[in-house]
């Protein structure tokens, strides 16, 4: 199987971080496309406990999350358009869509997303992400 299209999923966690170096990485030889994905989702975090307004919530979250890819986009050093999809919902169902519809060979994150408290109430993205994806997953493990 040959990997063209490379998904690679982010947030602002050190284990994103190594998946995507390691998605980077591995692009380069295979002379692969890469795009970054990144999900926030209004119903948990801080925004619903503080009872902040949810088109507020929807704003910062737009405006952190774009500072954060572009930062992802610096990390690829690409000459070509780096795609990257913003989406607001479930973060695996949403990191699957991005994929069926980039098209993507194979999905790259990480082994934990934000929060340990975060997985155990809402259950693991990678977890969903590996049991519904349309293509290939590449879980990395953050090195301690």
């Amino acid at each position: 199987m040959s990997f063209k299209k490379i998904l690679i999923a982010v947030d602002d966690s050190h284990f994103s971080a190594c998946a995507a170096d390691v998605g980077i990485e591995l692009s380069r030889p295979l002379k692969a496309q890469v795009a970054f994905v990144h999900v926030f989702d209004p119903s948990v975090g801080p925004g619903a406990t503080w009872s902040v307004p949810a088109d507020k919530l929807v704003e910062m979250s737009e405006r952190e999350a774009k500072r954060l890819l572009a930062k992802f986009r610096e990390r690829a050093r690409s000459r070509a358009a780096v795609p990257e999809f913003l989406e607001a919902g479930p973060p695996a169902t949403k990191i699957i869509e991005a994929a069926k519809k980039w098209e993507a060979d194979l999905i790259v994150m990480g082994s934990h997303g934000r929060s340990k408290i975060g997985s155990l109430l809402l259950g693991s993205v990678s977890q969903g992400v590996l049991h519904h994806a349309p293509c290939p997953v590449l879980v990395v493990r953050a090195h301690a």
